[in-house]
């Protein structure tokens, strides 16, 4: 792993911004919708993975749910098409990823891991949200519990 470029960074910008354009009018509606939160792609690393390559790992955290992500680390890299299906493998397990439009030219994998953020009570809440289900999928299932090696 190593830290992202200011490209990347930009990516994950447009990433949240596509997400708003794309989403944001209709989760209005919803009953879940926070109306304190906005969408953030939050705590990428560049990870390199057997089957997909250099990929960017992270959350994207919009004001009705939380997402597992990931999308080529290049952006001339190719997304495949909406609805198509993939594994995610990383230290904690193996993720099942779908792709997703979110406008265009804007797209990545994702996992829905969280569909009701209604309870976060704020943008920092959410962050730290965030930053603790990276921590957890990004260690070996036996290392997380109670966050020691082998602990039980």
């Amino acid at each position: 792993m190593h830290a992202l470029t200011p490209e990347q960074y930009q990516r994950l910008r447009r990433l949240a911004e596509a997400w708003t354009a794309s989403h944001l009018r209709e989760s209005k509606t919803l009953p879940q919708f926070n109306p304190r939160l906005a969408a953030d792609a939050l705590c990428f690393q560049c990870y390199r993975l057997p089957e997909h390559g250099e990929q960017l790992v992270g959350a994207l955290v919009t004001p009705v749910s939380l997402w597992l992500v990931m999308l080529p680390a290049e952006p001339e890299a190719s997304m495949p098409a909406a609805g198509e299906h993939c594994s995610l493998s990383l230290p904690s397990g193996r993720y099942p990823m779908e792709a997703v439009t979110l406008g265009e030219g804007v797209g990545c994998w994702r996992l829905v891991l969280l569909d009701d953020l209604g309870d976060v009570a704020s943008r920092q809440d959410a962050s730290r949200l965030a930053q603790r289900m990276m921590e957890r999928v990004m260690v070996r299932q036996e290392e997380s519990r109670d966050g020691a090696p082998g602990g039980e």
